[in-house]
């Protein structure tokens, strides 16, 4: 939300809590501690449990209040729809100063936000107005936080899908460029996606701006473990690792978009 409010240009930012990309966040403070020789070692985490914040009895005073107004009540498409996307989950990596045969090791990260671009597009707390800034709780009255599910996690579902491909095409762009990678360089591509919809449109956004990966080389356990957020990251690289697939030389892309306001997190690692 800062770097909303200040403009400017694509920035890295560091959030210890928030959505998708706080998973990628901590394994970017343990990755750098223990380069730097800061420690030993590290465990680094992303853990979802939404479902309790999802339950339809956070919604019943919103969906009561309407019920008197209109002969089919129905709480707004921008707080219902993520019912339905988000689920529980947790994963951890153990990070080592030394290599174990057969792990993983992490080659670099990089992070772009493009919050000074674009408005909030997944909220809670608050409500959006006209102009796209957030009217935060502390604003509305009391009563209602309740009747207008002012705490209901929200996504605008428009914005969502006029960029974040465009986005994350953009920011995936700018990191091989940084290190001088193409396609090639990768073994196996592992995007995080909130649903298989935007699986073949995130191919086309990517081949535009010059990135053909076939498909056969990218990994996703989304049907098995659901939309994750912070942990999919972990959960992705474990089951590639338990696949069997991986190999000495290999090399892993993992790609997490997080449309809270448009930011995306990247790692690059190696088979050792």
């Amino acid at each position: 939300m800062v770097h909303g409010i200040l403009g400017g240009h694509s920035v890295e930012l560091n959030a210890s809590s928030g959505v998708c990309n706080s998973g990628m966040n901590a394994l970017k403070f343990g990755y750098l501690s223990v380069k730097a020789g800061n420690s030993a070692n590290a465990v680094c985490t992303g853990s979802e449990r939404v479902s309790a914040w999802l339950r339809a009895d956070k919604y019943e005073n919103e969906v009561q209040l309407l019920a008197e107004l209109e002969a089919h009540p129905a709480i707004a498409f921008k707080k219902d729809f993520l019912r339905f996307m988000l689920s529980d989950g947790a994963g951890a990596f153990l990070l080592e100063n030394k290599p174990r045969e057969g792990a993983l090791q992490i080659e670099w990260m990089n992070a772009y936000s493009y919050a000074h671009e674009l408005e909030a597009c997944m909220y809670a707390g608050g409500d959006k107005l006209p102009d796209g800034s957030l009217k935060a709780w502390s604003e509305y009255p009391a009563e209602a936080w309740l009747s207008e599910s002012i705490f209901a996690i929200k996504q605008d579902v428009k914005l969502l899908n006029e960029n974040i491909l465009l986005k994350g095409a953009e920011s995936m762009r700018a990191t091989l460029d940084k290190h001088q990678l193409s396609a090639d360089d990768i073994t196996y591509f592992l995007p995080h996606i909130s649903s298989c919809y935007f699986k073949e449109r995130l191919y086309e956004a990517l081949k535009i701006v010059g990135i053909d990966l076939p498909l056969e080389r990218w990994f996703i356990n989304l049907p098995e473990v659901g939309n994750v957020g912070s942990a999919s990251a972990y959960l992705m690289l474990e089951a590639l690792m338990h696949s069997g697939k991986l190999k000495t030389g290999d090399t892993v892309l993992l790609s997490v978009p997080e449309s809270g306001r448009f930011s995306y997190s990247y790692a690059f690692l190696k088979v050792v």
